[in-house]
C-alpha cells in the first residue's frame, strides 16, 4: 500500500474507532434568559390574598412561632400552619409580584417586591393585608442568576425570565465528564426548594411572643433590636422598625457588587458575598461599621456563625464564576482580623446551620451531611450521617427539630439524634390543596 493511502486508511481507523468507542452522551440543564419590562405602577397594584395554592418554584423559607413562611419565587409567599408537624396546613398565600425575601416581627410580615419593601399584617393568617409600603430602595435584584434593575426616569423595571432548558449533546469520553459535574460548574441553577404545614383555629397566631422568627442561610433580610437589614446584590439597607406597623426607611450602606446574604450574631452582622465574607461592628444598630473583609476564591458564599467561629460554604454554580467547592472555618474572635482555620473539600455545598457540635450542610444534589465539629481541624473525620435520598438547598436547626427544603419539597425531622434524623412531615412540590 503506498505511504498515502496507508495514512489515509490509518487516519480512517482512528477516526472510527474514537466515533465508535469514545464518543458518549450527556445530559446537560443550561439557563436561558428572556428579557422583560415591567411597569412598577403596574407592580403596585397586584398585591393581593389568594386561596392556598401547591408549591411550585419554592424559594426560601422563614419560622416564626407555629407558621411557616414560604416565598414563591418572584410570585409571593405561602403561609403553613406547622402546629401538627405531621399534617401540616396550607393556609393562604400572598401574591407579591417580584418577592424573594421575609422577615417577621410581632404581625407584622416585611417582604421585598421588586423595588419596594411593604408591611403584611397577619394578625389574621387567613386576611394579610398590607399596610406600608416603602418605594424604589431596592434598586437591583437577582432570580436563579436572571437581574432586574430599576429605572427611576421611566418607572420601569427590566427583568429577566429565567428557563432551564435540558438538552443531550455527545461528548468525548476520554474528557471524563460526567453529568453531575455541570452542577459544580455551574450549568445547573441554584434553586431554592421548599414547602410547609394544620388547624389555623387551634394555633397561635405568628405573632405570638412579640418576638422575630428565623430564616435560614440564604437569607437576605434579618431582623435585630429596632432594624431591619437588608442586603442587596451590591449594599446593606436599614429600616428601622422599632413601630412594627410602620417600618422607616433609615439609611444605606454601599459595597460595590456581589451581595449576597446576611447573618447577625450577637453584635455582628456576617454578610456572605461572592468574593468573601464581610463583618460589620453593630454594637450600634443604626450604625454598623466594617471591621474586616475575608477573601476567597469567587464562588457563591453563605455563613452562619457560632461561638466565634464561622462556617462558610463556597460552592459554584449560577451566576458564581469560580470552581471552589468547599467549606471553609474561620476563626472570629477578633473579628477585626479573621483568620483561617481549615478548608475541607465538599461536592456542592449550598446552605447550612451550626446547633454545636452538630452541623448540618445542604449538599445540593448529593444530599445532606451531618458533621461532628468539636475537633475544627478533623471535621472530615467526623461524619456523623449522609443523607443522599434528597436535594438538600438549605437548613434551619431548631435544636430537637431540623427544617430542610430540598428540590422536591419541604421536609421536616426530630433531629434529637443527628446521626439517624427521624422524618416527621414532608409536603412535596405540586401536591394538591
Amino acid at each position: 500500500m503506498k505511504p498515502r493511502l496507508l495514512h489515509l486508511f490509518i487516519l480512517l481507523v482512528a477516526v472510527t474507532f474514537w466515533s465508535c468507542n469514545d464518543q458518549c452522551k450527556e445530559t446537560r440543564v443550561t439557563r436561558r434568559f428572556t428579557n422583560v419590562t415591567r411597569s412598577v405602577l403596574e407592580l403596585r397594584t397586584m398585591l393581593k390574598t389568594e386561596s392556598p395554592r401547591s408549591l411550585e418554584r419554592p424559594g426560601k423559607m422563614y419560622i416564626k412561632g407555629d407558621y411557616l413562611f414560604v416565598n414563591e419565587v418572584k410570585e409571593g409567599i405561602h403561609i403553613i400552619n406547622n402546629k401538627d408537624k405531621s399534617h401540616p396546613e396550607f393556609i393562604t398565600f400572598i401574591r407579591i409580584p417580584g418577592n424573594g425575601d421575609m422577615a417577621v416581627r410581632d404581625n407584622i410580615l416585611y417582604a421585598d417586591s421588586f423595588t419596594d419593601l411593604v408591611a403584611i399584617d397577619i394578625s389574621d393568617p387567613k386576611n394579610p393585608k398590607e399596610i406600608e409600603r416603602i418605594k424604589n430602595v431596592f434598586k437591583n435584584g437577582n432570580f436563579d442568576g436572571g437581574i432586574w434593575t430599576f429605572n427611576e426616569t421611566t418607572g420601569a423595571i427590566s427583568d429577566q425570565n429565567v428557563d432551564f432548558v435540558t438538552e443531550t449533546v455527545t461528548v468525548n469520553c476520554e474528557d471524563g465528564i460526567n453529568p453531575s459535574s455541570w452542577w459544580e460548574r455551574g450549568w445547573l441553577a441554584d434553586r431554592a426548594f421548599a414547602t410547609a404545614m394544620s388547624s389555623a383555629s387551634s394555633a397561635s397566631a405568628p405573632g405570638s411572643g412579640g418576638s422575630n422568627g428565623q430564616a435560614g442561610s440564604m437569607a437576605r433580610f434579618a431582623l435585630h433590636q429596632n432594624f431591619l437589614y437588608t442586603v442587596t446584590q451590591t449594599s446593606l439597607h436599614l429600616f428601622n422598625v422599632a413601630t412594627p406597623s410602620k417600618p422607616k426607611d433609615f439609611a444605606t450602606v454601599n459595597f460595590g457588587w456581589g451581595i449576597e446574604t446576611i447573618f447577625p450574631y450577637e453584635n455582628k452582622l456576617f454578610i456572605g458575598s461572592a468574593t468573601g465574607m464581610f463583618i460589620f461592628d453593630n454594637s450600634n444598630p443604626a450604625d454598623p461599621k466594617q471591621l474586616s473583609m475575608f477573601q476567597h476564591g469567587r464562588a457563591c458564599d453563605p455563613v452562619v456563625v457560632q461561638d466565634n467561629i464561622a462556617y462558610v460554604t463556597i460552592r459554584s454554580g449560577t451566576a458564581c464564576p469560580g470552581t471552589q467547592n468547599q467549606l471553609d472555618l474561620v476563626d472570629v474572635s477578633d473579628p477585626s482580623a479573621p483568620q483561617l482555620i481549615k478548608s475541607y473539600q465538599m461536592e456542592s455545598p449550598h446552605g447550612l446551620s451550626i446547633d454545636s457540635p452538630t452541623l448540618y450542610l445542604c449538599e445540593g444534589a448529593h444530599g445532606l451531611k451531618v458533621f461532628d465539629v468539636k475537633d475544627k481541624f478533623k471535621i472530615d473525620k467526623n461524619l456523623l450521617a449522609h443523607f443522599k435520598d434528597m436535594d438538600a438547598y438549605d437548613v434551619i436547626s431548631l435544636g430537637k427539630t431540623l427544617l430542610l427544603i430540598g428540590k422536591d419539597g419541604f421536609y421536616q425531622y426530630d433531629s434529637s439524634n443527628p446521626k439517624d434524623l427521624r422524618l416527621l412531615g414532608k409536603i412535596p412540590v405540586g401536591k394538591a390543596i
